[in-house]
This record gives structure tokens, sequence and C-alpha cells, in this order.
């Protein structure tokens, strides 16, 4: 993840208890993943040279927030107008993408009569990647605390930028992937929820001392000539 900031944002590196009979249902069998590796910066520069609107979510945002957990998959929340699906169904053939299916392998997966343009992805919704780029779901909002579906329009209002080589892409703010963390509550997000956490109280106590030294400035110079009360 070798991206630099851009000047105005930041970057920093069972219970145990019984359950009724007929209670338990099945889990569905998902074989190994036998894709390629996640190459992030690869995936950042299709979609951002295809102009995609989107935003890094999930494991990925997290690291670019400075977390060391590391993923093995994209999440990105994209713009869910017809002319920007079009621009992600780009993408998506230019990454030989094919869909990621539960009890399929990737050779399999590549044989489904599959065509990839807005329409499909409009109708879709979410959906789940393999990609010669690596695994890479695309969502089409985030959860808050209490379940409410956040689009893209409003995430990205609270996003950072950040440049790669020669592009650049939006950041879920921390306090977005947190609040969709909560609200998934798997066994991953709690392992993940510590450190960000801590990003977030350190992100926002240097938002409080920015906005107090601004406060202290203005009041300071804001008369010079004015005169001193005793």
């Amino acid at each position: 993840m070798d991206v630099d900031l851009i000047p105005g944002s930041r970057l920093r590196r069972g219970s145990g208890k019984l359950k009724p009979f007929g209670s338990w249902k099945p889990q569905p069998v998902t074989l190994p993943y036998s894709g390629p590796p996640l190459d992030l910066n690869r995936l950042l520069e299709v979609l951002a040279r295809n102009e995609v609107d989107f935003l890094v979510v999930g494991g990925s945002a997290a690291g670019f927030l400075g977390a060391s957990r590391l993923t093995e998959d994209a999440d990105c929340v994209v713009r869910r107008e017809r002319a920007n699906l079009e621009n992600l169904a780009a993408a998506l053939r230019e990454l030989h993408a094919r869909l990621r299916v539960a009890r399929m392998s990737d050779e399999e997966a590549k044989t489904l009569p599959i065509q990839v343009d807005g329409v499909m992805l409009e109708a879709t919704g979410n959906s789940t990647w393999t990609t010669d780029a690596g695994p890479f779901d695309v969502l089409s909002e985030l959860k808050d605390f209490k379940g409410r579906s956040v689009p893209y329009e409003e995430l990205v209002s609270r996003s950072i930028i950040v440049r790669g080589d020669g592009f650049t892409v939006h950041v879920a703010s921390v306090d977005d992937i947190i609040a969709a963390k909560i609200f998934a509550d798997r066994e991953k997000d709690r392992e993940a929820l510590p450190e960000l956490l801590d990003i977030q109280e350190r992100e926002h106590s240097f938002k409080h001392h920015e906005r107090f030294r601004s406060e202290v400035e203005f009041k300071v110079n804001d008369d010079p000539y004015r005169e001193i009360e005793p």
C-alpha cells in the first residue's frame, strides 16, 4: 500500500448457551480460495483509470488508516448510477472478473455464462468477484450502528483522499468503518475493533486540537489594535 496523502488529507499508517432443538441450520460449504492473491494497487488503478466512482471500505480502508491487520480481499462501495456501473463493468472485464461462488472453484466459475455489464451490476446489488488482481467485493452501501443503509454519496462526504501511483482514491472514514463492523458483529470484525477504536481516538484528538488551535488563533488575531480590558 504505497500511497501518499494529497494536500489537505491525512493518512496514518460460542456463547455456550443451549439452543432449542431445530434451531441449528447447516452452513454453506465454501471451498478454499483458489484465485490470484490480492494486488490492491493494481485493482485500485484499474478502477480509477476506468473512471469508477468508488469508496474503499472494510479491511483495506482500515489499512490505509493505519491498522496493521492484514486483509485478503478488497471491499468497495460504488455509486449506483448506470453510467458509473458501466464504468465498473469495463474495469471488471479488464480484470477478467468472474463471480466468486460458494462450493465452486475459480476454474469452474470461469465457465459461467455471465455477461458483465451495467444492467447485470444494477440487478445484483452486492456481488463478489475473483479478478486477476485478487478477490474483490462490490457493495451498494454500508450499514451504520443501527443497520441503516448508508449510500456512497453520504459515505464519500466523510471520506479521506489518498494518492497512489498516478491515481487517487476515496477511503471511508474510521467512524463509518467502525459502525459497519459493529453492526456486522462477525468474529473478524470484533477482533479488528480494538485497533480501529484506538485510531478513532487519535483521529478525534487531533481534530479537537486543530479546532482549538484555530479558535485561539482567531481570538488573538481578530483585532490586534483593540484595547485589552483590565
